[in-house]
């Protein structure tokens, strides 16, 4: 069995991790020219984390991450408003870079990457699935996966236009990582955001002089500026505490990550022998802060039911994958849209009420109340 995975994120690697192991003939194709660093912040857990365990990664993972010992609201002079002290106990909640979330996976992955290639033409009948890549080659597989982001160029090929699936949450979201001794020592190891109603902005020390930065703004405008570092300074560069030195350090795209805050909703997820995975088809948004852990969690499902299944089988196992996933996604999606409000205030009254409750936070056990608010109820897709 042949399978075709477009995209080295968290999903494609996920995937063909597991479908390497199940025996399967794999191989990724990546737009990118080579992998893709910076991004951003992510915490990590639920039930991707257990999926990670499961592969043996935890230790790998654990190696990787930047503790988090608080999260800190800040004014514009840099002091203190609100925040909570994070428990040195939550072992299962890793806090990384997108990016080494991504490399742990790749550096476990038998099968090949080819940077700089894409899909650019699909063509199916019930029995295979003719794919010509960028490169003008061309493959014949029992399944083509398009685990290439929001953006899925697999999706727009096979399903349509992507301003038929995206649902746009009235932001703009910035990140990239720089390095400055100096600023990564004043904000340490502490997550730290300033917040005026309509825009936050948010860094944290990564340690080796690098800090990892992050902006969100409320924009009723999806449209993404025709350049995006100057349109990062005009809307950010009268904010105090430290973010006029971040924005001295802002990059070009493609190292600034700069694009809308969207979730992907679709009908279906598969056709035949194409499939969607991650972000092209579940994306639940920076709001709802699981999009890897579900990532990880539709790439163990996906391979769960793919399993066993003979070449005739394959488009009946993507929809058992799609039945056994949407409920989930569903969940997290619908959680997102509810907490824009305690991200993304969107008045000085709102500031300063989440300010206020996060003043409870110093109760013990918080730590963990607070990580159980973040975190979307409803049952893991994922057996025993």
């Amino acid at each position: 069995m042949r399978a075709l995975i477009c995209g080295s994120g968290v999903a494609g690697p996920a995937l063909a991790w597991h479908l390497e192991r199940a025996g399967w003939d794999v191989e990724t194709v990546e737009r990118s020219a080579r992998f893709r660093d910076g991004g951003f912040m992510i915490d990590f857990y639920g039930p991707g984390y257990e999926v990670a365990e499961r592969m043996g990664l935890a230790d790998r993972l654990q190696a990787v991450r930047h503790p988090v010992e608080e999260v800190v609201y800040v004014d514009a002079h840099g002091r203190r408003t609100g925040g909570l002290t994070m428990s040195p106990n939550l072992t299962r909640v890793v806090s990384l870079l997108r990016e080494d979330l991504a490399r742990v996976i790749l550096d476990d992955v038998r099968s090949p990457v080819r940077y700089g290639t894409g899909v650019a033409a699909v063509e199916q009948d019930g029995s295979a699935v003719r794919v010509r890549l960028t490169d003008g080659t061309e493959r014949e597989v029992d399944l083509l996966v398009g685990a290439d982001g929001a953006h899925s160029g697999v999706r727009a090929l096979v399903f349509g236009p992507e301003d038929r699936f995206a649902r746009y949450l009235g932001h703009h979201v910035a990140a990239y990582v720089v390095r400055d001794g100096a600023l990564s020592e004043r904000v340490g190891t502490r997550y730290r955001m300033l917040t005026v109603p309509g825009l936050m902005a948010g860094a944290y020390a990564l340690g080796d002089d690098r800090l990892a930065a992050l902006f969100l703004r409320r924009e009723p405008d999806p449209a993404i500026p025709a350049n995006p570092s100057r349109a990062l300074r005009e809307a950010y560069g009268g904010l105090g505490w430290i973010v006029p030195e971040l924005l001295g350090h802002r990059p070009s795209p493609p190292e600034l990550y700069y694009d809308r805050v969207t979730q992907v909703e679709m009908d279906r997820w598969s056709a035949g022998r194409v499939v969607l995975l991650g972000d092209a088809c579940q994306a639940v948004s920076l709001f709802a802060g699981h999009g890897a852990s579900m990532a990880m969690t539709g790439a163990r499902v996906l391979a769960d039911e793919l399993a066993g299944a003979g070449p005739e089988a394959v488009p009946a196992a993507l929809e058992r994958y799609e039945r056994r996933m949407r409920p989930r996604i569903r969940e997290v999606q619908a959680f997102g849209r509810r907490f824009i409000r305690w991200m993304a205030p969107s008045s000085r009254l709102r500031i300063v009420a989440r300010d206020r409750l996060l003043a409870l936070a110093s109760l013990p056990g918080a730590d963990r109340l607070f990580l159980r608010a973040l975190t979307p109820g409803g049952r893991s897709p994922i057996p025993e």
